[in-house]
C-alpha cells in the first residue's frame, strides 16, 4: 500500500482531485486460480459503490486489496494521503479480552458522560441493535456469538468520521428493520462507500455506481442493482453468444423488476423503453393459479395448523401466546420481525419441533416437510456433492402440473444453485460455508417436499445463485415458509407476509414489507406496545379507505406531471444527441465549439433537473 504526496494534480492549467484510492493494472491469484488480472480502478470522494458476483470470484480479494490488507501480486495501490477509512470484513476478528464498550467507542476517545450524550454514535448503537444486547457495552466480545461480533465490528466503524467505508456483507446478520436503518445511514453518510452484498434492495438503495467482478476483470456499472439488471439483460440480447440460460434468467429477472413500483429504477421511462422489447414475450413469473391446484391435490385440505399456541424461549420468554394459525395449501408466506422477536421458534413449531403446549399442533396426513435450518450440521461431511444430493434423489420435477412442468437431474439441480460439474466431485467437508449453505438448500429440493420452511435461505449466496433459486422456487407447487431479511426475496416468492411485533401475536400485513417497517417505526415513535392483530387492522383498514379518497387527485395529477416530465426529458435527450453530433463536426471552429459546449450544459443542467422531479414524484407517488 502506497500513499500519495500530492492528492492533487494539476493537468492543464487546471485542478483535479484524485481518487481517494486508485487500483492501476493489479493481479491476483491464489493457487493457479486468477481472481483479479490487470485490474484498474478508483474510489472518487463520496462514490457508494456495490461490488457483485458470484461466490468466490473475486470481490472479497478485491475489497480487501483496496483496503491494504491483501496486497496484489503485481500492480499499485495508492491511498490519498491523509485518508481516513474503516474496514469491515467478514473475518470477525475483534480484540480478545475487550468488552463491547471498548471496541465501538472506546477509539474515539471520549468519556463515558460524551459518548452517551453523543447523537451520532447513540443513534448507531440502537440502529445496528448494539442497546439490545445482554449486558450492553460492559459484555466482554469473547461471549458474543459469530453475528454479534459482525454488528460490534460495524458499529465501531459506523460511528468514526471517515472519508470512505468498506464493508463486506454487511447485512448478513440484520433483520429487515436494521437493513433499512444501515441503508439509510450510509446513504446521508458524506463519507464514500464500497461494499460488497448480496441484499439486492440494499444494493439498489445505496449505490451510486456498481462493479461486477467476473472472469478477473471488473465492469463498471452506473447506478444500483435495478440498473445492472438492465445493463445485463440488454447486454444478452446484444450478445447472441451469450449462455441462453443465463440471458433467460437476466430477462425474468427484468420482468420481475419492471412489474414493480417505477421508482425502483433510477431511470425514467423513457430510457427503460429501449428494454421493454426484452420482456415483452416473458410470461408472468409463476402460473399462481395452477401451481395452487397442484398443491391442493398433493397435500389436501389439512397441511399445518397451530390451535391456541403458547410458545416461549428456553429462558420463558413469552412469544406468542394463544396463536391459531391454519396455513393453506399453495400459501407463499414471508414470516418477518426483529432478531429475538420468535420466528425461527415459530418455523420450528410448524415443523414440529417444539411443543405448542397448552396449544395443540395439527399436520396433514400427506404433508411432507422439507426444512432450511440456519445451522450446517446436517450434511454428510463423509460425502462428495454430487453423492450428497442423489443420495436423497436422482431426479426432480419443477413446475409439476403447470406448462412449465420438466425434469431435472440431481446434477443439474446442483448445477443450477452454483456447483460447477468439476466442484460437483468434491468432498463436503473442503466446501466453504457458503457451498454447504448451497448444499444443503439444494438437498432440501431435492426431497421434493410439498411444504417448504426456509430459515434465512438467502445467506451467504451470491446474487446469480439468487436467481436460480427463485427461478427454481417459481415453479414450486406447494406451501411455504420462509424467514428472511432480503426483501427482494420475499417481494418475489412470496404472496402474503406475516409479522411478529413482540406483542404475543402475529399479525398480517396486506402492505408488505413497507408497512411492517412503518409499524414498527410508528412504535418506535409512540413508545406503546402494539395493538392487538384485529384493532390493528380495523384500524389499517379505515385510515386506508380515508386516505385512497384524499390521495386519489394527487396521484392522478403526479401522473400528468410524470408524462409530461418524460416528454420534456426526450426532447433533451435527442437535442444532447445533436449537439454531440455538431461538436463533432466543427471540431476546427473555435467561435462554434465555444457556442454549443455552451448550449449543451444548459441542455444537460436542464435534462437533469426534469429527472430529478420526475424521480421525486415516483418516489411518491410510484
Amino acid at each position: 500500500m502506497r500513499e500519495w504526496s500530492n492528492p492533487n494534480e494539476v493537468v492543464d492549467g487546471c485542478v483535479r482531485v484524485s481518487n481517494l484510492v486508485n487500483v492501476e493494472k493489479i493481479s491476483k491469484s491464489f493457487g493457479i486460480t486468477p481472481l483479479l488480472e490487470s485490474v484498474s480502478l478508483g474510489v472518487q470522494q463520496g462514490q457508494r459503490i456495490g461490488v457483485v458476483g458470484l461466490n468466490g470470484g473475486g470481490k472479497t480479494t478485491l475489497l480487501e486489496i483496496l483496503a491494504g490488507i491483501e496486497p496484489p501480486d503485481s500492480g499499485r495501490v495508492s491511498h490519498a494521503g491523509g485518508m481516513r477509512m474503516a474496514v469491515v470484513t467478514q473475518r470477525g476478528e475483534l480484540p480478545a479480552g475487550a468488552t463491547v464498550g471498548d471496541v465501538v467507542v472506546g477509539p474515539l476517545g471520549l468519556a463515558e458522560h460524551e459518548w452517551a450524550s453523543d447523537v451520532r454514535v447513540r443513534e448507531v448503537l440502537a440502529g445496528i441493535g448494539i442497546d439490545r444486547l445482554d449486558g450492553g457495552l460492559q459484555r466482554p466480545v469473547d461471549a458474543l456469538s459469530g453475528g454479534q461480533k459482525r454488528r460490534v465490528a460495524l458499529a465501531a466503524a459506523l460511528v468514526q468520521e471517515l472519508d470512505l467505508l468498506i464493508l463486506d456483507e454487511p447485512t448478513n446478520h440484520l433483520d429487515v428493520e436494521g437493513v433499512q436503518w444501515l441503508a439509510e445511514h450510509v446513504v446521508n453518510r458524506r463519507s464514500a462507500l464500497v461494499v460488497v452484498t448480496h441484499d439486492r434492495w440494499f444494493l439498489d438503495t445505496v449505490a451510486t455506481r456498481t462493479w461486477e467482478v467476473a472472469h478477473g476483470a471488473v465492469a463498471e456499472y452506473e447506478g444500483g442493482y435495478n440498473d445492472w439488471i438492465f445493463a445485463r439483460a440488454e447486454r444478452a440480447r446484444l450478445a447472441d453468444a451469450a449462455e441462453e440460460r443465463r440471458r433467460n434468467l437476466a430477462r425474468k429477472e427484468l420482468a420481475w423488476l419492471r412489474r414493480g413500483p417505477p421508482a425502483r429504477t433510477s431511470k425514467p421511462r423513457y430510457r427503460i423503453e429501449a428494454a421493454e422489447k426484452l420482456i415483452a414475450d416473458v410470461p408472468p413469473v409463476r402460473d399462481s393459479v395452477a401451481l395452487s391446484a397442484f398443491a391442493k391435490r398433493r397435500l389436501g385440505r389439512v397441511v399445518i395448523e397451530l390451535e391456541d399456541a403458547r410458545l416461549s424461549t428456553p429462558d420463558d420468554r413469552l412469544l406468542l401466546d394463544g396463536l391459531t394459525w391454519r396455513l393453506q395449501p399453495g400459501e407463499r408466506i414471508g414470516l418477518v420481525g426483529v432478531n429475538g422477536s420468535g420466528k425461527t421458534t415459530l418455523l420450528r413449531a410448524l415443523a414440529g419441533e417444539v411443543e405448542v403446549a397448552p396449544g395443540r399442533r395439527k399436520q396433514g396426513a400427506t404433508v411432507s416437510i422439507g426444512w432450511l435450518r440456519q445451522e450446517l450440521d446436517d450434511l454428510p461431511t463423509e460425502m462428495r456433492v454430487l453423492e450428497a444430493v442423489q443420495d436423497v434423489a436422482g431426479h426432480i420435477t419443477i413446475g409439476a402440473g403447470t406448462k412449465a412442468e420438466k425434469e431435472i437431474s440431481a446434477g443439474q439441480l446442483a448445477e443450477r444453485l452454483g456447483f460447477a460439474p468439476a466442484r460437483q466431485r468434491t468432498p463436503i467437508r473442503d466446501l466453504s460455508g457458503g457451498e454447504r449453505r448451497r448444499l444443503q438448500l439444494t438437498r432440501v429440493l431435492m426431497a421434493q417436499p410439498n411444504v417448504l420452511l426456509l430459515d434465512e435461505p438467502t445467506n451467504d449466496l451470491d446474487i446469480d445463485t439468487l436467481q436460480q433459486l427463485e427461478d427454481i422456487l417459481d415453479g414450486w407447487a406447494g406451501t411455504m415458509v420462509v424467514i428472511s431479511h432480503d426483501r427482494y426475496l420475499i417481494e418475489r416468492i412470496c404472496d402474503s407476509t406475516w409479522a411478529l411485533f413482540g406483542d404475543g401475536d402475529l399479525t398480517n400485513l396486506p402492505g408488505g414489507i413497507e408497512q411492517y417497517l412503518a409499524r414498527r417505526a410508528a412504535l418506535s415513535d409512540s413508545g406503546t406496545p402494539v395493538s392487538s392483530q384485529a384493532a390493528a387492522r380495523s384500524s389499517a383498514g379505515g385510515s386506508a379507505a380515508h386516505a385512497g379518497k384524499v390521495d386519489a387527485a394527487a396521484q392522478r395529477e403526479a401522473q400528468k406531471s410524470m408524462k409530461r416530465l418524460e416528454r420534456q426529458i426526450a426532447k433533451f435527450d435527442e437535442r444532447e444527441q445533436q449537439l454531440h453530433a455538431a461538436l463533432a463536426q466543427a471540431a476546427t471552429d473555435a467561435d462554434r465549439l465555444r457556442t454549443l459546449d455552451a448550449e449543451l450544459a444548459q441542455v444537460v443542467a436542464e435534462k437533469e433537473t426534469a429527472e430529478a422531479q420526475w424521480l421525486e414524484l415516483a418516489e411518491q407517488f410510484g
